[in-house]
């Protein structure tokens, strides 16, 4: 019956343009009304009302027609907005306004012929009270749906829907189906970042947290399967809607991707929840809706596992940056109000963290720069042989106790970190429209300057941030391999200076809390670079180290020898097929 209710079941007319307005102290007309649209029928003509409930976070807005939230305005949250002549205002974060929205109940019409009525179609009695607020629809008969808001001191507010006296218009029917279709709100400068981190997440009794898919349109049919919760989410803002107690009996969650050029929406959401009601006459089904940003703490503390709508990565690198990196991050803003130097502190302290893998980097860089000699000796003996200067540079290798891999490691060890990182700048409503040096939001892109057309793939602008990343790449690419030794796959060589100018699109419109991140980054690999090369190896002494690993007796195996015979392996290929 459910999946009948949620996937095959057609979506009958409206009733509100069939429904006329009639007098409700005229006897016959209600009368005839409840003949045709069974007990609501008292219900489909009124006055909409408008109801505001608030605190120092939100300002809610309630329609008395639908009794739902026609809009969420975030009064400590801003949005920044650019005409076309490149003037910048703020306004606030506004949620759940779209026209388009619906928040409605599907409500059985057992004793009529319609069958059923939307409560959207009904207009609620508004009966408020402090900071709480009941919508009533009544019968015919004295009966009531209700739905009853309480907004706390946070972003949350607990929700209830009440069904009394209605039996004969339930039926045997148990359960209620919530249609919630959401068109999210553009709120950042990015659209193409926020419409990539915004979808549908939800929460499966005693599964883990999971999501539709971010980037194409998805579909996930939950039908008959206990739901805890709910989540419309924007890249920093989220709704979500949380059953008390019992969970939701079954949902089907559909995201579609939507055009951010010409539209005011990021993306389109649809829920069709199923809402247990154990009793038709004396009903009551518990949640509570939460409409804010997406901060750690308060996600947290709102319901189990809803901190996790905040895309900091899965696997290793999720766990690093909610772990690790956030904490951290929080712990150093305490002592720092800029968040652009928080950044360049939590660069600094994770640099001297792995100065220990750098410093292995470099020191193997230098072993094979102090070999230099016996490498060139090698190229001249054998000018036309690539392959046999590869084999003779191995045994060099081995011989002095060099390993060409030894600067590779350590920086592989280095990639979940960056990866985590480059996952928490654009996630992180920490750096939120928080302004450095000339980027104005280190949660979307810096603009140097405006080119005035869009190129693809590139955006229209143009961002400082990234070209300093890129020179900074090119200049550290170059001091950094001075002295290693390109011959064997020269191409390598030119590769490494073209991939920083490749990626000038790709990080053109990321997040500018990365990229400046990024070229900070470059700057302190640059410093310590020098200070350790220059001032920190004696390259008499490594010389004078090598030749005496040379003297040692050496062992064979080991990684070098595998390397080596591999090589002597697929030179003697190269050799059998020139002889064909």
């Amino acid at each position: 019956a459910i999946q009948d209710t949620l996937i095959n079941k057609p979506t009958p007319p409206s009733l509100a343009a069939l429904v006329p307005t009639f007098n409700l102290n005229d006897t016959a007309a209600v009368t005839a009304a409840t003949a045709a649209y069974g007990a609501f029928a008292t219900s489909v003509t009124g006055k909409v009302q408008d109801v505001v409930l608030e605190n120092e976070n939100l300002k809610l807005t309630f329609s008395s027609k639908g009794g739902f939230i026609k809009e969420a305005l975030l009064k400590k949250h801003l949005k920044t907005l650019v005409d076309t002549s490149g003037k910048i205002t703020k306004t606030n974060v506004v949620l759940m306004s779209n026209p388009l929205n619906k928040f409605e109940y599907t409500l059985p019409l057992a004793d009529a012929p319609a069958k059923e009525i939307k409560s959207t179609e009904l207009f609620f009695e508004p009966i408020k009270s402090g900071n709480s607020v009941t919508f009533v629809a009544k019968t015919v008969n004295g009966g009531s749906f209700e739905q009853k808001y309480t907004l706390t001191d946070d972003y949350t507010l607990t929700y209830e829907v009440s069904t009394k006296g209605l039996s004969k218009s339930f039926g045997n029917k148990k359960e209620l189906n919530l249609l919630w279709e959401n068109f999210l709100p553009q709120n950042e400068r990015g659209k193409q970042f926020e419409q990539n981190y915004s979808t549908a997440y939800f929460k499966e009794k005693a599964e883990k947290v999971d999501y539709c898919n971010c980037v194409a349109n998805d579909t996930k049919d939950l039908a008959s399967k206990p739901i805890e919760w709910v989540s419309n989410v924007n890249q920093f803002f989220n709704t979500s809607l949380i059953a008390i107690g019992a969970p939701f009996n079954g949902a089907k969650l559909q995201t579609t991707m939507v055009d951010i050029i010409n539209t005011p929406s990021s993306k389109q959401i649809t829920s069709q929840i199923v809402v247990p009601v154990a009793d038709a006459n004396n009903g009551t089904f518990a949640m509570k809706m939460y409409i804010g940003p997406n901060e750690f703490k308060r996600l947290q503390a709102t319901t189990p596992g809803l901190e996790e709508v905040i895309p900091f990565g899965s696997s290793i690198f999720g766990t690093i940056n909610r772990w690790l990196i956030r904490p951290f991050f929080d712990f150093l803003s305490s002592f720092m109000n800029s968040k652009g130097l928080v950044i360049i502190m939590l660069i600094f302290l994770i640099k001297m963290l792995l100065y220990p893998l750098m410093y292995k980097t470099l020191f193997s860089q230098a072993k094979m720069a102090a070999l230099k000699p016996e490498i060139d000796a090698i190229k001249s003996k054998a000018k036309d042989d690539t392959q046999k200067q590869q084999v003779e540079t191995m045994k060099l290798y081995q011989e002095f106790g060099v390993s060409p891999l030894g600067g590779c490691l350590p920086m592989l060890l280095q990639a979940p970190i960056w990866y985590a990182l480059f996952r928490f700048f654009p996630a992180s409503i920490t750096f939120r429209q928080e302004p450095f040096l000339w980027a104005t939001d280190l949660s979307s892109y810096d603009v140097l300057f405006n080119l005035g057309f869009e190129i693809p793939f590139f955006g229209s602008h143009v961002s400082l941030f990234t070209l300093l990343w890129a020179v900074s790449t090119i200049v550290y690419t170059y001091y950094s391999m001075q002295n290693v030794d390109m011959s064997a796959n020269p191409a390598m060589k030119y590769v490494q200076y073209v991939m920083p100018v490749m990626f000038l699109a790709f990080f053109n419109n990321y997040a500018s809390g990365l990229t400046c991140y990024m070229f900070f980054s470059n700057l302190i690999n640059i410093v310590q670079t020098i200070v350790t090369k220059k001032y920190i190896f004696d390259e008499k002494k490594i010389r004078e180290d090598l030749l005496k690993e040379k003297a040692k007796p050496k062992k064979k195996g080991g990684f070098a020898s595998r390397l080596e015979e591999a090589v002597k392996q697929q030179q003697a290929v190269q050799e059998a097929k020139k002889k064909k």
